[in-house]
């Protein structure tokens, strides 16, 4: 099984519009970035967690012709804008994609693309069955199991993944005590990280690095959903500890 990082920044994506910053000026590609999107590839089942605004271009750039489901971590536009842009593989696979979210989500999809559920939607519109899922509850799709897992983004309960010995958690600062218990014996924690400065839904760098020493992954802790107010990360990934690392687009993980 092999898991890509499509994204690794937060929503504003580095480099951010505007900005003149160390960061969104770098030269080094590691300090570009695109919103947070995994791709999860096994035998021949390839599915998506989260469809950003950036999704058409992590589908090109990552040469994806072939995708049979997406899972949704919550509802945020940068999680979920992007569905509209799933319609060349509704066309290609001749039938609606399948999307499964918690059911607060899916009403909020039902919302925002509601043109996709008309009993007689316009030629070239895309197509979605939305099937719900809830925490601690296995989900197989196809050739890949995934174990949805309960965490918090401020005061919004959302799920976050396990796959195999990987975890994927973004958005969020804080994990239950029920949730922490099914982290043991992890290779891979992947988690948000959003900057130094304390946020009211996301972990800092401090956070993030003791959720991560507390579960102990085998093969360490890797952050994402990354702010350009960290700066390059060349510079500032230099204090992290020895089995902590800064994720970026395209990395990929063997399971």
């Amino acid at each position: 099984m092999l898991i890509t990082l499509l994204g690794t920044a937060t929503s504003q994506g580095i480099p951010v519009i505007g900005c003149d910053c160390e960061a969104c000026t770098s030269l080094d590609p590691h300090d570009n970035r695109l919103r947070c999107s995994a791709l999860i590839s096994h035998k021949d089942t390839n599915v998506i967690i989260d469809v950003g605004p950036d999704f058409r271009q992590q589908m090109l750039r990552a040469g994806v012709n072939k995708l049979d489901a997406v899972v949704i971590t919550h509802e945020h536009n940068d999680h979920i804008i992007g569905l509209d842009d799933l319609r060349p593989f509704i066309f290609r696979n001749r039938k609606p994609m399948r999307i499964y979210a918690e059911a607060r989500v899916i009403t909020e999809i039902r919302r925002r693309f509601d043109y996709a559920f008309l009993e007689n939607s316009y030629p070239g519109a895309p197509s979605f069955e939305l099937i719900g899922i809830e925490p601690n509850q296995k989900l197989q799709i196809d050739d890949i199991e995934l174990l949805p897992l309960r965490v918090h983004h401020g005061n919004l309960p959302i799920l976050g993944f396990k796959i195999g010995k990987l975890c994927y958690f973004t958005d969020t600062n804080f994990i239950p005590e029920h949730t922490a218990k099914q982290l043991y014996d992890l290779d891979y924690l992947i988690i948000d990280a959003l900057r130094n400065k304390p946020h009211h839904s996301h972990n800092t760098i401090e956070e993030a690095i003791e959720k991560i020493n507390a579960i102990k992954p085998n093969k360490g802790g890797y952050l994402i959903h990354m702010s350009h107010l960290l700066g390059p990360v060349q510079k500032w990934s230099k204090s992290l500890p020895s089995t902590i690392y800064p994720a970026y687009d395209g990395i990929q993980f063997e399971l």
